[in-house]
């Protein structure tokens, strides 16, 4: 079947979903309220197809000998630690819809954890993968070494991959010597994680490390994506964080809270803050101790996140092209160059691989859609995500979905006729991305498999280590209240360079090095982080 008639197909079937009043934000004074949920929306036949080929990218750009996953393709510069995690959390999810068998999938996952025990580590500058636990941010796909001096060793990306780990920990449960070693490697891994290491200004853990230069002057602070860092470091049975590291991670929370687009909630920018730490971990129903006190959970915050993000698309105060309803989404994603032009009489920048959002802080619109900033809130909020992706794919799919699904993101409102480092120009239509990046898809495999029945979530509830982390940091209520974890469920439907330019890539995708350099991404390709 042809990937056009497809398309055609998907469009014909698709079922509205029913509409949903919006989160309203509190009156001043009151404590927020949980808005009513509406019956759950049925997901058309357009999101199996999404879920089966995004989870192919994972299966069939990883590294059959090594296990490692590509940061993006077809680029395929360079192997991320972070997309093998979500490549681990892909597996299973392959395994429940019948697309790969569980033979298979134990196979390519133990050979993956076998590959990371092993690979060297050590505190020189060369040769190693990683050093105290933790792993470089991008590896050499072929040798699993340090790809370049200019890469660090990411607390965040060994996070990502250290909850890939323990979600393959809790699925393989079976009596099985392959299984046992999983669950064995596993545990391996996580415990020689050396939070405290990283810690280097206790409580709160650095950004990453470089042995040429000692630690990142930035630790992570709340309100964003390393949530599930800090539940994995009090977590660790070997090298735990200190009590105090949650309450001190929460402390700058306030600096993000406020009404938004007619929302109140942790008005940080970017959509992936809110995706991460949710693809694993269920927060419906569990609160810490700023979450009891809003009168919310962190599910709720994200919903109102989604609905922020949709009214300021409606809004499009930057009047950029297709902005609307049903087309928005902002997040770190690919965009079409770092570059400065004119739009609609004004002087406009524009930017490559960056960090994009709409909220009270790390606001940057630059006109760059990315799908994975909608579809993976789709547990959040199913009655505006579901339409926006049928029209995402509807009005855009000849150009945008491909192979793997959504390629990373478009630009209707760029059709400047310059060089492009990434990317093309399609005429009538503005830019679009040409890869698949493996961070994007990975969130939008998870929540879908989420929304369906809870698979990635209920699987990582199983997890001891994720358990006691959310305790010690003060969770309470849902499901950590029940004296064992909730079991796995069952499918609820049938299963169908150049170094120049790899480093510019990698450079512009660390956050941790973006960090200490405002405004440092995408730089020229000549030019060497320092």
């Amino acid at each position: 079947m042809t990937l056009g008639f497809t398309m055609v197909l998907l469009s014909a079937c698709k079922k509205p979903a029913e509409p949903q009043a919006a989160p309203v934000a509190p009156a001043a004074g009151k404590p927020p309220v949980t808005a009513a949920k509406a019956e759950k929306p049925a997901l058309p036949p357009l999101f199996r197809d999404i879920e089966r080929r995004t989870f192919q990218f994972f299966w069939d750009t990883s590294n059959e000998l090594n296990g490692l996953t590509p940061d993006r393709y077809p680029s395929r510069p360079f192997a991320s630690i972070a997309s093998v995690g979500f490549a681990l959390t892909a597996y299973p999810i392959g395994i429940e819809n019948g697309w790969v068998s569980r033979t298979q999938a134990v196979e390519r996952t133990l050979l993956t954890l076998q590959f990371f025990r092993d690979l060297p580590q050590g505190p020189q500058r060369e040769g190693n993968a990683g050093y105290k636990g933790f792993y470089y941010h991008f590896l050499d796909m072929q040798t699993g070494l340090r790809y370049g001096t200019w890469v660090e060793l990411s607390s965040v990306d060994t996070s990502l991959l250290m909850m890939g780990v323990l979600f393959a920990q809790s699925y393989y449960d079976r009596d099985d010597p392959r299984e046992k070693e999983i669950r064995e490697i596993a545990e391996q891994l996580y415990r020689r994680v050396d939070w405290n290491w990283m810690a280097k200004r206790k409580p709160l853990v650095s950004m990453g490390w470089h042995p040429e230069q000692g630690f990142i002057e930035a630790d992570w602070k709340g309100y964003n994506e390393a949530m599930f860092l800090y539940v994995l470091g009090l977590g660790s049975p070997t090298h735990p964080l200190s009590d105090d590291a949650w309450t001190v991670w929460t402390r700058t929370y306030d600096e993000s809270w406020g009404v938004y687009e007619g929302q109140e909630y942790l008005a940080t920018g970017p959509a992936f803050w809110n995706q991460y730490s949710a693809a694993w971990i269920d927060f419906r129903g569990i609160q810490d101790e700023y979450m009891r006190n809003r009168g919310i959970d962190y599910f709720e915050n994200n919903r109102r996140a989604a609905y922020a993000q949709r009214a300021y698309a409606i809004e499009n105060p930057m009047k950029w092209k297709d902005y609307g309803e049903n087309v928005w989404g902002l997040t770190a994603s690919d965009g079409p160059q770092n570059t400065t032009q004119e739009y609609r009489g004004e002087q406009r920048k524009f930017r490559g691989y960056s960090e994009r959002g709409a909220g009270l802080h790390s606001n940057f619109d630059d006109g760059t859609i990315a799908p994975t900033a909608a579809i993976a809130s789709l547990p959040f909020a199913p009655e505006i995500v579901i339409p926006a992706t049928e029209e995402m794919h509807e009005r855009y799919g000849e150009y945008l979905y491909s192979s793997y699904g959504f390629l990373d993101a478009f630009n209707r409102s760029f059709e400047y006729d310059i060089p492009l480092k990434r990317g093309r120009i399609v005429p009538g239509e503005g830019w679009v991305s040409t890869d698949y990046i493996g961070i994007d898809q990975g969130p939008i495999l998870a929540m879908i498999a989420n929304y369906r029945n809870g698979f990635v979530w209920n699987v990582m509830k199983k997890n001891a280590h994720i358990r006691k982390g959310l305790l010690r940091a003060g969770f309470t209520g849902g499901w950590l209240a029940a004296k064992e974890p909730e079991a796995r469920p069952t499918p609820d439907e049938a299963a169908d360079p150049k170094e120049a330019e790899a480093r510019a890539i990698g450079t512009a995708e660390s956050r941790a090095n973006s960090a200490t350099v405002p405004e440092a991404v995408d730089p020229a390709p000549d030019t060497k982080p320092e």
